[in-house]
């Protein structure tokens, strides 16, 4: 193939198979043929007349497809938060351990749950065959913090010194007891694999504001037990184009896999290869009309511009020891918790909307104590850190950051009992959450549950009302934002959630 071809009808006389399948499948014949019967009305129907006719020009498929109409202009209203960074606590961190204090659990010990409290609510497999249920209260020291006086446990000293600047929901309430389905639940609005997740929903609808890196990146803990399993649909686009799936940064020299150039390649040919690439994609869209290749293509182009973007902001080497020291000393540990805390504010900086963070561990059917003290151990200090640290920036105030995982944890022991060694089963009807930052009320504490932190006795939040308050925040109405698939217009809320109006500022 010539070089020195740089037009692309020049181009297409050296891809003759291409070319003759060109003809015979591009959009001109295909409207050609519809118009004359019934199929014209159809199309019409789909695509809106002005392109139908040859009076405007087609949407854009990035938009959401010459299939779907064009959603309301975005954002909704001002919104509160231009970014978010979602520390997701993965497995399902104890309530009773953290933030629900429960006094009066102490003279309970060993107990059995009262079946008036449980209420025949479904087990799982894992506690199912007790025929007891001994209560077991936290082995750790409550104390209040901050102006209002919030409760928060020993096992969490930074996060009790910025309590001020948390809200913490203890009445959120979820459908599903299984890991699987319960964070499928969270990230996309269905225990079902294939929705968009939150991230996506919010990369579709608002757009990027930094054009060399994605709107939605995710940071995966390599120092977090791995007790549950994570997938990557977690993060993906779902039925949404795929320029808008989350693309994960991992520690080591490649942060974004296959985004290095080839042994061999230096920029200059690397580039003319992709220029190439581009060329045929577009060859293959106009044939095809699929709006997945311009979403490719989109790709493709961002990976180029990443090749340099992408070492700026994860070098920290301009870093000073003072934000070392404030993160811990596992942030100078390229991919543990601590150093995703500081890279999340990196990117923040360079505005990107959406950065998601998972840290595994939180499972804790046995051997809690040990387990969750390891787990406060290594996420606290950088959790307080990035509040601190956002705040004292200024970024903070449009910033909205979120710590919880996808369902809590018993008040009774999973299997046996011991006075400094017991273990909690999976508990989805109440836990908690925090909030923090743009628009949300700061130093609160929302919703009550009973002395068991089994049932949610005041201001119950279903996932879906966290979701919905979520894209509020960021201007979006949660019943506008949607996408049409399958001849059904589909939502991150489905048909439910309410904002959480007593929260917002």
């Amino acid at each position: 193939m010539s070089h020195h071809h740089d037009d692309q009808n020049n181009f297409r006389l050296h891809t003759p198979a291409f070319d003759k399948l060109n003809k015979q499948l591009d959009r001109r014949n295909f409207l050609t043929k519809t118009s004359l019967g019934i199929g014209a009305l159809a199309l019409g129907s789909l695509i809106g007349k002005s392109w139908a006719s040859g009076t405007g020009a087609a949407p854009a498929a990035a938009s959401n497809t010459a299939m779907d109409e064009v959603i309301n202009a975005l954002p909704h209203f001002a919104p509160k938060a231009k970014r978010i960074i979602y520390l997701f606590m993965s497995g399902g961190p104890s309530q009773i351990e953290t933030f629900d204090y429960k006094p009066a659990l102490v003279d309970l010990y060993g107990q059995d749950l009262p079946a008036s409290v449980r209420q025949g609510q479904r087990l799982t497999a894992m506690s199912a065959n007790q025929s007891k249920f001994p209560m077991v209260p936290s082995l750790y020291k409550f104390n209040q913090h901050g102006k209002n006086g919030t409760w928060v446990s020993e096992l969490l000293p930074h996060t009790a010194k910025v309590v001020d600047d948390l809200c913490v929901i203890k009445s959120l309430h979820t459908e599903h007891i299984n890991h699987d389905p319960a964070i499928t639940f969270f990230q996309t609005g269905n225990q079902l694999p294939g929705r968009p997740s939150i991230g996506s929903w919010l990369s579709y609808g608002l757009g990027t504001d930094n054009q060399n890196l994605p709107a939605f990146i995710v940071l995966v803990s390599k120092n977090a037990p791995k007790d549950q399993p994570l997938y990557t649909r977690l993060w993906g686009n779902g039925f949404l184009p795929s320029e808008y799936q989350g693309v994960e940064f991992r520690a080591g020299k490649d942060p974004v896999l296959y985004l290095n150039n080839p042994e061999g390649y230096d920029g200059s040919d690397r580039h003319e290869m992709l220029n190439y690439l581009n060329r045929l994609n577009k060859l293959q869209n106009s044939a095809y009309g699929d709006p997945e290749v311009d979403a490719r293509i989109a790709q493709y182009e961002m990976a180029y511009r990443m090749q340099t973007s992408v070492p700026d902001v994860m070098s920290v080497t301009d870093e000073p020891n003072e934000v070392f020291e404030l993160y811990g000393p596992e942030s100078r540990d390229a991919g543990t918790y601590a150093a995703n805390c500081l890279l999340a504010r990196k990117l923040l900086e360079k505005d990107v909307k959406f950065v998601q963070l998972y840290h595994q561990g939180w499972d804790h059917h046995g051997g809690l104590p040990a387990g969750i003290e390891n787990q406060c151990r290594q996420t606290d200090q950088p959790t307080a850190a990035l509040i601190t640290d956002l705040k004292r920036r200024g970024l903070l105030e449009d910033t909205l950051v979120i710590w919880g995982g996808e369902f809590g944890r018993t008040v009774y022991s999973q299997g046996q009992l011991a006075p400094t060694n017991y273990g909690r089963d999976h508990h989805p009807r109440c836990f908690t959450m925090w909030m923090a930052g743009a628009g949300v009320k700061a130093g609160i504490s929302y919703g009550e549950t009973d002395d068991f932190s089994y049932n949610i006795v005041k201001d119950a939040v279903h996932v879906h009302d966290f979701q919905a308050t979520l894209l509020h925040l960021m201007g979006v109405d949660h019943e506008r934002l949607t996408y049409k698939f399958q001849g059904r217009r589909f939502r991150l809320t489905d048909t439910h959630g309410n904002v959480l109006k007593d929260i917002l500022t």
